[in-house]
């Protein structure tokens, strides 16, 4: 039996679906891997896991190729510049998963130079917990980012035209107190300290 017979000459389907649909199976990853979770990430791209069924294979180190960034481990202060820049220049439409704990929260590094959450500097889609979390959880993560596609995409992107808010993130401090701001010692515009005259 032929397959034309099975196949119809035209189909009828809302164009929006079928961008969506285009765009849900060719999602191409961003990864930045800095820690032990990107181990799990390679995982998932393995023949084990093969995170290939699902169209999110061709991991691209262009932000230009890509539409998913997937943050992957510890984020320092030192990252967040080169990550931004990352960022801005993949293509719309595009979007962000956090993969562990310490990209969701900053882990168990509480400490000034890392990152209490990406969230505070990119627009975060889908979070994974863990830590580090199975390819299982990732996998789990690109389906769901898959649905979320699905739901809200439009082929000439007017869910970008129907914001009316800024939906970044946004500063946890807007401006401090005068009376709370702590000024460092030092004459910043020779780059010398302050010398104490010593008696």
């Amino acid at each position: 039996m032929a397959l034309n017979s099975l196949v119809p000459d035209f189909m009828i389907a809302p164009l929006d679906w079928l961008a969506n649909q285009v765009r849900k199976h060719s999602l191409w990853p961003m990864p930045f891997a800095t820690a032990c979770c990107g181990i799990e990430l390679m995982a998932t791209a393995s023949s084990r896991y093969d995170i290939s069924r699902f169209g999110s294979e061709a991991m691209r180190f262009s932000p230009r190729q890509c539409d998913v960034m997937i943050v992957a481990g510890r984020v320092v202060m030192k990252m967040v510049p080169v990550m931004q820049r990352i960022w801005q220049q993949m293509s719309e439409p595009k979007w962000c998963i956090s993969m562990g704990a310490c990209a969701s929260s900053g882990g168990v590094f509480d400490t000034y130079c890392t990152v209490q959450g990406i969230d505070r500097f990119l627009p975060v889609d889908v979070y994974v917990p863990g830590c580090p979390p199975r390819p299982e959880q990732l996998i789990r993560a690109v389906l769901d980012l898959q649905e979320k596609v699905q739901r809200t995409g439009t082929i000439d992107a007017r869910e970008f035209a129907d914001r009316t808010a800024y939906e970044g993130p946004v500063p946890l401090v807007s401006e401090l107190d005068p009376k709370e701001l702590v000024v460092a010692p030092g004459d910043y515009t020779t780059g010398t300290r302050f010398r104490l005259p010593l008696n």
